[in-house]
């Protein structure tokens, strides 16, 4: 069964065509809408925007992402011109909230299809970030122009975040500690984070700035780092190319490996057009790289040799991002103290 909470469109919601089990009109604040459904089962809430106290204030909505289930909740939008802008739908999409709609009619469609983050990434401006107004959340909002203006103030672009993501085409073809090492070059010039999908294998680095999230939690892990140079992501399995800006696909060359790939699938390098293909872990030549592209019918990205991880400057690395336009990295050829660093 299903639960509605309405206010301005209450007359709207009670035409609906759905089994509902409870009902609930007003404004609320995100306290009282978590005290009453917190431990209230339902299948689905319908959720009249402007039931919420303050709304317009992404803050708002935002204690509600942290503290209820949004993936169960339909948001019906009015038709204000804040509620309606690219930086606020940006910011629903940023915290989890992918079934919002104005049309009344659409709701019930959403009950049985929910979104996924695919069908809304076109709202996810990646070089928008809503900062926090630190205000009072439960202060009432008023719509007079004056206070529009200011509230439209408190939001402010932020820099674009690179998000690089890393993910192997052959098996074990060597994205976590590819990461690692981009991580360990990246931070010289640059503010960086690292983050593991669905694993935690940067254990074993020992390197305490590393890591992990699952891929449910992924795109909050994004959203909660805006206010860094760059992420890097090893996204194993299940984690969304959709949220990177830059997406590096690991190929290790070698023959068995190579021949496992194409049995598994033979259309993976048709899949593959036009993406970053990085040769990982790779004995090949100029010469080779020319035969495997004409072999397999792709572009090559970047060729990556046997690295040495102990080491914390890689020229080979600087190259590589260099051409992904990172310009400002600062040549090393410190090796750093203990040798294999185990024993920390």
């Amino acid at each position: 069964m299903n639960v509605k909470v309405v206010n301005k469109y209450e007359s709207l919601l009670n035409n609906l065509d759905i089994d509902i089990i409870k009902s609930v009109t007003g404004e609320f604040t995100p306290e009282e809408l978590i005290a009453n459904f917190t431990n209230f089962f339902y299948n689905k809430m319908v959720l009249d925007i402007t039931a919420i106290k303050n709304y317009q204030n992404i803050a708002v909505i935002q204690e509600l992402s942290v503290n209820m289930d949004m993936s169960k909740v339909i948001i019906l939008l009015d038709d204000s011109e804040i509620v309606n802008s690219p930086r606020y739908l940006s910011s629903l999409v940023s915290m989890g909230i992918y079934n919002f709609t104005r049309n009344i009619d659409a709701i019930k469609f959403l009950m049985d299809n929910p979104n996924s983050y695919k069908d809304v990434a076109q709202y996810h401006q990646l070089n928008l970030m809503m900062e926090v107004p630190n205000e009072n959340v439960n202060e009432t909002h008023h719509s007079s122009k004056k206070d529009k203006k200011e509230e439209e103030n408190k939001y402010e672009p932020k820099k674009s975040v690179r998000i690089v993501g890393l993910k192997n085409v052959t098996e074990h073809a060597g994205s976590t500690t590819l990461t690692y090492l981009l991580k360990k070059q990246l931070e010289k010039s640059f503010n960086v984070v690292a983050v593991e999908v669905d694993k935690n294998d940067f254990m074993y680095l020992n390197d305490q700035t590393l890591t992990n999230t699952n891929h449910f939690e992924l795109q909050k892990f994004i959203s909660n780092n805006y206010d860094k140079d760059v992420i890097l992501i090893d996204l194993n399995e299940e984690g969304a190319v959709d949220y990177c800006t830059d997406v590096l696909y690991l190929i290790e060359p070698g023959l068995i490996k190579l021949n496992k790939l194409i049995r598994k699938d033979p259309q993976i390098f048709d899949k593959l057009k036009g993406e970053k293909i990085i040769l990982n872990r790779s004995v090949l030549d100029n010469n080779d790289v020319g035969d495997f592209e004409n072999e397999s019918n792709s572009k090559v990205y970047f060729n990556i040799p046997y690295l040495d991880d102990k080491l914390d400057n890689h020229y080979e690395l600087d190259s590589l991002l260099e051409k992904m336009g990172f310009n400002n990295q600062k040549a090393s050829n410190d090796k750093g103290g203990k040798l294999f660093n185990i024993f920390k």
